[in-house]
């Protein structure tokens, strides 16, 4: 059952009870579940709960199911013993009050790997670094002898091979001060000192510390002391809707126009999506069965000692959803707002709630369609959308994630960068192949932000298949005889390998997930499109190891038969993992993925060369892709829509655009 409240004018719902398979997880699971571990001697004091995640229903327990029937609910429980580094993975289902396994982890052995960091392991690195004589002596070096106010960023190392560093619990820490403790210390970097910690022992592995790069002291706040009053002359914007939003909402269940799904969140991916429907006439049509952006890398792109490192898993190594934010009306979103809680455990496996993490709420959207006839006489429609977000701040940058539905079939999905770049120092006006300068001494290494994007496909049901679709111009010649002719091409992509694409933005080029079932009232196979933006993916060499740590990076479009617990595109655990986990292991046995059940993977996102408009806080940058009908319906499935030139555009129960009841009129604003 959910627990919905209302607070000045929002509404926010928690599931307390799961009355459906893919409900997420509760306070009171959480709470049996260790007490279960806990009743099994697993748990001690030096245990802790890097990871907390549901276990995910098998699909077709889930729609085999009846509401009524009981359903098993368990959760997979990634243990660290701080003492021993030693890792395990438990699964314990809430609903028996049982342990089903238990699986310590090889992180000592080939390929390695480590489960994700802990909270309190960020507290510990700078308590350990403080301490180390080394870096005393580096920071004294640089003019530092008082150090209270310096900050010890604590990193994800990446994978190297390093003889002091594989099968250990590893982190690296750079350096950056503060004037005090409300100054920003991401526009203060101590360049060329790097300490390496091994998280276990609490021994400083190494400290690199080489240059005499003076450390940049230029202001990084965007607080009113630094900029000063804040504008007035921005009027008011103002989004009202007197007879309440247009979507419904019970328990995890939402509906909204045509529209079905259920809303889900977990302390990895954040937001998941389940059984997605569009309703056509008397008939919900399956859409995706689950989709989710559960992985995305930060790979930089700069040489330096202090930076060649970098690639973060935001996802795999800190947890997005462990890091999500509380939301607030007004401020992450506008309108008529309802909120979603979201509960995770923290590093002692005690439930949390973190408060309003998912916001939905409708949105304008201009015009959906629109004609003016011979006679003069204008039909438009107004689009709309319903937005589910959530955002997550990991260090120094900060992300939202954005599924817009769309009245006519259509789902956007949107990534929101935003945040801190990161800085390295410099020499003012010097060039840096790898860094620009976007304040006077502070660089920002060139990087992308990656993300994937699964997409459990069920077009029509879960017997779909995949073609990719080009824009290709026809030779001059007798088949094109004025040359202005072009056509398309359609290309099946049969097997797992074979559907590891690269987009191109030169032919157009998108891919189709059709069912092999049903058929339209053409004949034609029924389908959603997948569009690209067609930005680069993972611009490393081949040879370097985040190329294999971040395979799914470096293609757009991944497709994979369907098999339980395929879910992580870089792996289980790619912290300090040697690679070649995830999508290259799920695609190893080049399965087919023609007439079966698919699971779409989509690789997207900006490649940054940072500007000093990015600095001292970075406007946002969008990236995502659309997954639109092609051939889903029989006709544009929107015409029912009503007259926006009588209601929606309307101001007072005039036109709003002066032009009531003339041929001029047609409020396409």
């Amino acid at each position: 059952m959910p627990d919905a409240t209302h607070t000045h004018g929002k509404r926010v719902t928690r599931v307390t009870t799961p009355s459906h398979p893919l409900d997420p997880l509760t306070l009171d699971e959480l709470t049996v579940g260790r007490e279960v571990l806990e009743r099994a001697g697993l748990l001690g004091d030096t245990v802790r709960f890097p990871s907390v995640l549901p276990v995910e229903p098998a699909k077709d327990a889930v729609t085999a199911w009846k509401p009524g029937r009981a359903f098993d609910r368990s959760i997979l429980y990634t243990l660290l013993d701080t003492a021993t580094g030693v890792s395990r993975e438990v699964v314990v289902s809430v609903t028996e009050e049982t342990v089903v396994s238990d699986t310590e982890l090889a992180t000592a052995e080939a390929p390695y790997g480590q489960p994700p960091y802990l909270f309190e392991e960020y507290d510990r690195v700078e308590a350990i670094v403080k301490q180390n004589p080394e870096w005393q002596k580096a920071m004294a070096r640089r003019g530092v002898t008082d150090t209270d106010a310096a900050f010890c960023a604590p990193l994800a190392p990446g994978y190297f091979g390093f003889e002091d560093e594989v099968g250990r619990r590893i982190i690296r820490s750079l350096t950056f001060m503060r004037a005090d403790e409300q100054d920003s210390p991401w526009s203060h970097p101590v360049e060329g000192l790097v300490v390496t910690i091994d998280l276990t022992s609490g021994e400083v592995v190494r400290v690199h510390d080489e240059g005499d790069v003076p450390i940049p002291e230029i202001d990084g706040n965007y607080d009113e002391k630094r900029v000063g009053p804040a504008r007035t002359s921005l009027k008011p914007i103002e989004i009202t809707q007197p007879e309440g939003p247009s979507f419904t909402v019970d328990g995890s269940h939402v509906q909204w126009e045509n529209w079905s799904f259920r809303v889900g969140f977990n302390a990895r991916e954040g937001l998941v999506l389940n059984q997605v429907s569009f309703r056509d006439g008397d008939e919900d049509r399956s859409v995706l069965y689950r989709a989710s952006v559960p992985e995305m890398v930060v790979p930089y792109g700069d040489t330096s000692p202090n930076r060649f490192w970098i690639s973060y898993f935001d996802a795999g190594e800190y947890l997005l959803g462990k890091n999500a934010n509380p939301l607030s009306l007004g401020c992450d979103c506008l309108g008529v707002i309802h909120y979603f809680d979201g509960v995770i455990a923290d590093d002692n496996g005690v439930p949390q709630i973190i408060p309003q993490v998912i916001c939905m709420h409708e949105e304008d959207y201009g015009v959906l369609w629109k004609h003016t006839d011979l006679e003069g006489r204008p039909d438009v429609r107004r689009s709309r959308r319903l937005v589910v977000s959530y955002f997550s701040t990991v260090g120094n940058y900060d992300y939202g994630f954005f599924w817009y539905f769309y009245l006519d079939g259509t789902i956007q999905v949107e990534a929101k960068a935003t945040g801190i770049v990161f800085n390295g120092a410099g020499h003012p006006g010097e060039k840096n192949p790898h860094a620009l300068e976007i304040a006077p001494g502070l660089f920002a290494p060139v990087h992308q932000h990656l993300f994937c994007a699964r997409l459990d496909v069920a077009i029509d049901g879960e017997r779909n298949a995949v073609e990719e679709v080009d824009a290709v111009g026809v030779p001059t010649g007798e088949s094109n005889p004025y040359g202005n002719a072009f056509t398309f091409t359609r290309t099946p992509l049969r097997t797992e390998k074979e559907a590891a694409r690269l987009a191109d933005t030169s032919k157009a080029r998108s891919w189709h997930i059709r069912s092999t079932e049903r058929t339209n009232r053409m004949g034609q196979p029924t389908a959603y499109h997948l569009v690209p933006q067609g930005q680069p993916t993972l611009l490393a060499q081949p040879d370097a190891t985040v190329s294999s740590r971040a395979a799914f990076a470096t293609k757009h479009l991944w497709t994979t038969q369907y098999e339980d617990g395929q879910l992580w595109p870089g792996g289980q655990n790619p912290n300090q993992h040697a690679g070649d986990a995830g999508l290259p292991t799920y695609t190893a046995g080049d399965r087919s993925v023609e007439d079966t059940d698919i699971v779409v993977w989509h690789t997207f996102g900006p490649t940054h060369l940072p500007r000093p408009e990015d600095f001292p806080i970075m406007p946002v940058d969008y990236s995502g892709f659309l997954f639109k009908p092609f051939g889903f319906f029989d006709e544009n499935p929107a015409l029912d829509l009503p007259d926006a030139s009588k209601s929606s555009c309307a101001s007072g129960g005039e036109c709003g655009c002066g032009d009531h009841g003339t041929a001029s009129c047609g409020c396409a604003h």
